[in-house]
């Protein structure tokens, strides 16, 4: 009976020290965590044919390194057109800008003077020379009208008497009538140098030099400030357009936008993609982060704070992190519990972001957080 009383007290005394053991065994001060990181979906802006896949799924890639390359279609020809529009429309710029050249000046200011002495010309009229001239050229018609009558009448009495030919008669008369008709005409070109240029002619003069004129003053002057902003504007417009074709050529070809690892990738050579389509995606493996959730009673953390992390693949082997984010409201329990051992079981998420040398490390790690501050 003894023995059986000591027994049951060695029993009741190892429950009692194994509860107070339990109640005043130190907290451990670390928590489990997963390393993280950037999900990236890469696609191209304009799509198309696919022409070649570089990269298979869970090749790590590098920065800026080609993924996958898309057919060009049109793009190259239509680069082209626009470089020859732009090239067209910067040469009138430039003309304008510069303006009229020396030469193009003084070819219109020589339109200009001869339009003028053409005008002094019209205006002044005949000279008396050729007045005199054209007086000396009547009077020799006159002459010759005169013989010509002369012979005519001495023909004519002939062809009565039968003394001549019919064509001896025709002859002299068709010459009469010649020197009829110069006499006339002499008379026209006389009267003319003497009348001068009509006023409609004067006036169809005057106006060539007025616009001669102005066709020298607007050489000199260049091209007005409308004109060289307009010219400005088209080459702008080309400009733009040229950039936007090599903008969409740029998208023909995928490139990593970070140092990361293909995570899904199914596309051959051949398939379809549409305009901002997704085609892939990739981790990030830099900017690595670690996900955890920690205790109430460690809410004495602080965004900034470093912290010291392991993983269990490289045992004896710290790396550092920095607190980046703490929930502001608990997790896995009700927000509004009023009992001490529920308030217990409540979780906060933080997030960790990864410092240093991280080129070891993979996603989907599991780590341990140490909350110890530093």
């Amino acid at each position: 009976m003894v023995r059986r009383i000591i027994f049951f007290t060695v029993i009741v005394v190892a429950l009692i020290a194994l509860i107070v053991y339990s109640q005043i065994q130190p907290q451990s001060n670390y928590v489990s965590g997963l390393i993280e990181s950037e999900e990236i979906r890469l696609g191209s802006r304009i799509g198309g044919r696919v022409k070649r896949v570089l990269v298979a799924e869970g090749d790590r890639v590098t920065k800026s390194m080609p993924l996958v390359e898309f057919e060009p279609y049109d793009l190259n020809e239509r680069e082209q057109q626009a470089v020859s529009v732009l090239a067209e429309r910067e040469a009138v710029l430039k003309k304008m800008k510069t303006g009229m050249r020396d030469e193009e000046i003084a070819q219109a200011k020589s339109r200009y003077d001869r339009a003028r002495e053409q005008l002094s010309l019209t205006q002044e009229g005949a000279r008396p020379e050729e007045i005199t001239a054209a007086e000396n050229r009547l009077t020799v018609a006159k002459s010759e009208l005169k013989l010509a009558k002369r012979e005519y009448d001495r023909i004519s009495s002939l062809h009565q008497q039968n003394a001549i030919s019919k064509s001896e008669f025709d002859s002299a008369d068709q010459k009469w009538k010649s020197a009829v008709a110069l006499v006339d005409v002499r008379k026209s070109e006389l009267k003319i140098l003497k009348d001068g240029a009509r006023k409609q002619e004067i006036e169809i003069a005057k106006a060539n030099v007025e616009d001669l004129r102005l066709a020298w003053e607007l050489a000199k002057k260049g091209f007005r400030t409308e004109d060289i902003e307009q010219a400005q504007a088209a080459r702008d417009s080309a400009a733009a357009s040229l950039e936007a074709i090599r903008s969409q050529k740029r998208e023909l070809v995928l490139y990593a936008p970070a140092d990361g690892i293909i995570d899904s990738l199914d596309l051959q050579p051949g398939d379809l993609v549409g305009p901002n389509a997704p085609v892939m995606t990739m981790l990030s493996t830099k900017n690595l982060k670690v996900r955890a959730y920690v205790p109430q009673r460690f809410l004495q953390l602080k965004v900034g704070q470093e912290l010291r992390i392991t993983v269990d693949s490289f045992p004896g082997e710290d790396f550092q992190g920095e607190v980046t984010f703490i929930s502001n409201q608990a997790e896995f329990t009700p927000s509004n519990v009023q009992t001490p051992d529920d308030r217990a079981k409540q979780v906060y998420r933080i997030r960790v972001t990864l410092n240093g040398d991280t080129d070891k490390l993979r996603p989907g790690m599991t780590t341990n957080v140490w909350l110890d501050p530093k």
